[in-house]
């Protein structure tokens, strides 16, 4: 079991934001986190990062329960890819990847050979290598993404953490982004990404975690997760849920565009 969550609450102050949070991901799992803004999912991840560190309840990733790991301890357990990053200087996309490559180590640490090989390595596999000595700010944002995947994998750690990964790009570059991270998670690495994008879950997910009001509300396969009645209770709009090629697909059409037809 890669990462095991039993009982987390977690308020910020008087304001209780999760409340007796349970589940557990299987390694190699692509979980997609879903739920309405403000319903806790930035939340429950900054519990599993051990950023938010007055939680009560359990929080075992790799067999470790991050409640007595140190920072360097985690960062080997863990990589987190934020929604968005602005750096402030203009680096390299290999220097971004290999910054990476201190998780764990000395305030001092200089990359050696074999951390760069890795930086290269780590931008190969996500299809990026001919990117290696591009300025950072100079390329898109589907790219820009697909160097910090490039940087969470140098930094070797077997779990990711992505928040909304997507939530800036256009299609293109949200396909490109998604199917790479499809090939992490069939690749053995647990990948737990949040999202606000039903489809997104249908078409890349192996698991759905759904949070409303601090609670899941449900955790299992795409099509056993996510219904219309659902989709209805946690955004109040009406959709149906459609099946395409023989209920390969299915997609979360409004009902109220399908009247229009």
């Amino acid at each position: 079991m890669s990462v095991c969550v039993e009982h987390l609450s977690f308020s910020y102050g008087a304001h209780e934001v999760l409340r007796d949070i349970s589940f557990e991901v299987e390694e190699g799992t692509l979980v997609n986190l879903l739920g309405p803004n403000g319903t806790g999912k930035s939340t429950l991840f900054r519990c599993i990062l051990g950023l938010n560190r007055a939680y009560r309840g359990t929080i075992v990733v790799n067999g470790k329960d991050i409640s007595g790991l140190s920072i360097r301890e985690r960062a080997r357990e863990m990589a987190f890819i934020p929604q968005s990053h602005k750096p402030v200087y203009d680096y390299a996309v290999l220097d971004v990847v290999l910054m990476s490559s201190g998780a764990g180590a000395g305030a001092f640490f200089t990359p050696k050979q074999q951390h760069i090989d890795r930086a290269y390595e780590a931008l190969e596999r996500v299809g990026i290598g001919f990117l290696a000595d591009r300025p950072y700010t100079r390329i898109s944002g589907g790219e820009q993404q697909l160097v910090l995947i490039a940087r969470a994998l140098a930094q070797n750690a077997s779990t990711i953490i992505m928040d909304e990964p997507t939530s800036a790009l256009d299609y293109g570059n949200t396909v490109r982004v998604l199917s790479c991270v499809r090939k992490l998670a069939e690749d053995g690495l647990t990948v737990i990404q949040s999202t606000h994008q039903p489809d997104q879950a249908f078409l890349y997910a192996d698991k759905t975690l759904v949070l409303h009001e601090g609670n899941v509300l449900a955790y299992g396969p795409p099509k056993d997760t996510i219904t219309a009645e659902l989709i209805s209770k946690i955004y109040g709009v009406e959709v149906e849920v459609t099946s395409l090629h023989d209920d390969k697909i299915r997609v979360c059409v409004p009902l109220h565009e399908l009247e229009k037809k």
